[in-house]
């Protein structure tokens, strides 16, 4: 009886919502978060009222110390109450963007074991940090969803452009038939463009890359790393993702599990809808590989394929260029 109450009193505290004050450039702002948050999803919240990104975000409160400079620690575990007020100190991005090439590289992608894999998906706690991510994200459209196309996302770095390598025109650094395959695509998907980055650099890249005025496709929507939520993984600790359920809620009537598919260089970006996720081949050292990589061409004969499905959430999307050969033999037949 004593541990179930002990459990209900822990459940409140991480479910209940704390209401702090945050003091930047001679400023206060009012950030709501909960304590099953971690300081990641509290520079997110931070990010969004003063534009600074979270990686340029030093926060200070005597009381706590150097935890907060533990992104992955929940704020349950901080003496953080309501009405409490810290310190940022950060520096909003210069108008000539340089956060790509100063930012750590995430080299440790990793795959769940299915079962652990389903648990953070049906996690309540996950479920309650998208939720309150729909609360608050709103999508802005660059162009209407068109009724009965599917959807496909996309990733930036490393699946449509190498964002390490260093070149006197961005295009160059472009992944080679980028505009071929979103032409060809077209035909069948709606498609966005989804980056862990700020929205500033992915309209930038994008706009360089001649993706946002392109007069043979339109992208539907941008998402930045705002639309992203931290999860919590037994094995693997927290993390940030990209849940699509976002998506669907914003757009019931267009998208849902049954149409959606999302390509990106990194697994852990689909635990919360890994039925939907593509893993593409990494675009790196562009100079050296871009005469060879025909990533894009395989997998626009993959999309037109399976873009005759109903339901492509029942694909093993490991499978894919097996699937996108054998539609090709196929075809040749035919």
């Amino acid at each position: 009886m004593a541990a179930s109450a002990s459990a209900s009193l822990t459940s409140s505290a991480t479910e209940e919502e704390i209401t702090l004050t945050v003091k930047w450039s001679g400023k206060e702002y009012t950030v709501r978060v909960c304590g099953n948050d971690s300081v990641a999803e509290l520079k997110r919240s931070i990010c969004e009222l003063t534009n600074v990104l979270p990686k340029r975000q030093k926060l200070l409160y005597p009381k706590i110390g150097n935890k907060l400079a533990d992104e992955s620690v929940l704020l349950s575990q901080l003496p953080i109450k309501s009405s409490l007020k810290m310190t940022m100190i950060g520096t909003v991005e210069d108008d000539i963007i340089v956060d790509q090439v100063d930012s750590p590289e995430i080299v440790d992608d990793f795959e769940l074991g299915q079962d652990e894999a389903v648990d953070i998906k049906d996690k309540e706690v996950n479920k309650q940090k998208l939720r309150k991510r729909i609360d608050q994200f709103k999508i802005e459209l660059k162009n209407p969803c068109r009724p009965g196309k599917k959807l496909l996302v996309l990733d930036i770095d490393y699946t449509l452009f190498d964002h390490r390598s260093t070149a006197e025109n961005p295009l160059e650094l472009m992944r080679p038939y980028l505009h071929e395959f979103l032409t060809a695509v077209y035909a069948e998907y709606d498609i966005m463009i989804w980056s862990a980055t700020s929205m500033k650099w992915v309209e930038l890249k994008m706009g360089q890359l001649g993706v946002l005025n392109n007069p043979n496709y339109k992208i539907t929507a941008l998402l930045d790393h705002l639309a992203m939520i931290t999860v919590q993984s037994d094995s693997r600790g927290i993390f940030d993702c990209k849940p699509l359920g976002l998506i669907w809620a914003k757009f019931p009537e267009f998208y849902s599990s049954k149409n959606t598919i999302m390509f990106d260089d990194l697994r852990r970006n689909f635990v919360m809808n890994p039925r939907n996720g593509l893993v593409i081949k990494p675009f790196k050292k562009a100079h050296a590989n871009r005469d060879n990589d025909q990533e894009l061409v395989k997998l626009t004969q993959y999309l037109l394929a399976i873009a005759e499905l109903d339901d492509l959430s029942v694909l093993d999307h490991k499978n894919w260029e097996f699937f996108a050969e054998g539609n090709a033999k196929n075809h040749r037949r035919t």
